[in-house]
């Protein structure tokens, strides 16, 4: 599991091949985008506050940085220090859920060293909500993780959906006609048509929006719309996303995304991060705790029973 929108893009090999630039192509041309992605990093999505007006770190300061969360990110430790049970990363020991294996929160800060995946505006920050989205954001409030109290809340990096939930591996297939994106977390799935088809009614509201794809030289340009409200973050039903994937060698995809909500910010915001190439399989995202969590739950309501 992982942070941050999460992407996996698997081709149709048999329509894939090999051209002697270090980017794979396409019989067609195009990049090959297949394969499986992880854009697992510790670069957090805003600039933390404390940083002001630093864009970038030096060398010394990324590898102080990057020790200090993966202590804070450790999901092994079992402190609980404080009145409220909490240790000083924040969490009860029963927050930090899984053992270290189960996150994949990688180990580094991306190579630029910048101090956010935002990169505009310039601040590193999510521009602040309009009116409505404040509202929006607060009518929603109760619905977001019991953890959004530490982890930001409402206006902050809790989370609101399985839209957004962190999945760092996503699977690409990809053809002619067609992109298919497929998330780790939920096993969610995209199909993008690459023909040119015009987007579907207005009227029509779906969880994962409806994409439109084109190539714009060697990146492709994917445009959602059609969002049912409140899918992202406190977003309005105008929610643009608009994705861009270019392949730069072998082993890395630079993915940017750019949200464009004017009834929710007051003005677009853009992300953008790199994205490494594994060779292991995405496994299929799946919960065992109900094997052991209810016989657990009833043997302890039976022990308290009079």
């Amino acid at each position: 599991m992982k942070y941050l929108l999460p992407l996996a893009i698997l081709a149709v090999v048999a329509a894939a091949e090999k051209t002697p630039d270090r980017t794979p192509r396409m019989r067609d041309g195009h990049p090959d985008l297949s394969g499986n992605w992880s854009y697992a990093t510790l670069t957090t999505l805003e600039r933390p506050k404390e940083l002001g007006n630093k864009t970038f770190l030096t060398d010394a300061e990324a590898a102080d940085l990057e020790k200090k969360i993966l202590a804070v990110q450790d999901r092994d430790r079992r402190d609980g220090e404080g009145p409220d049970g909490r240790g000083p990363d924040g969490r009860t020991d029963l927050d930090r859920a899984y053992g270290q294996a189960w996150w994949e929160y990688g180990s580094r800060l991306v190579g630029t060293r910048r101090t956010s995946l935002i990169v505009d505006p310039p601040d590193g920050r999510i521009p602040p909500l309009t009116a409505d989205g404040e509202r929006r954001a607060l009518d929603k409030r109760g619905l977001w993780t019991a953890n959004g109290e530490y982890e930001g809340g409402a206006r902050g990096t809790s989370l609101d959906s399985y839209a957004d939930r962190p999945m760092q591996e996503r699977c690409l297939h990809q053809n002619a006609d067609h992109v298919v994106i497929v998330n780790e977390m939920v096993h969610e799935h995209r199909i993008v048509p690459l023909d040119g088809r015009p987007q579907i009614g207005a009227p029509i509201r779906l969880w994962m929006g409806s994409s439109r794809g084109h190539w714009q030289g060697d990146t492709l340009v994917v445009e959602s719309t059609n969002f049912r409200p409140m899918v992202f973050r406190s977003a309005s039903g105008k929610l643009k996303l608009t994705e861009k994937f270019t392949r730069v060698n072998r082993d890395t995809l630079i993915y940017e995304f750019t949200v464009d909500d004017p009834l929710t910010w007051t003005k677009p915001w853009t992300a953008q991060f790199p994205m490494t190439r594994i060779e292991e399989p995405v496994f299929e995202y799946a919960c065992h705790e109900g094997n052991y969590s209810l016989p657990n739950i009833l043997a302890g309501a039976r022990k308290v029973d009079p």
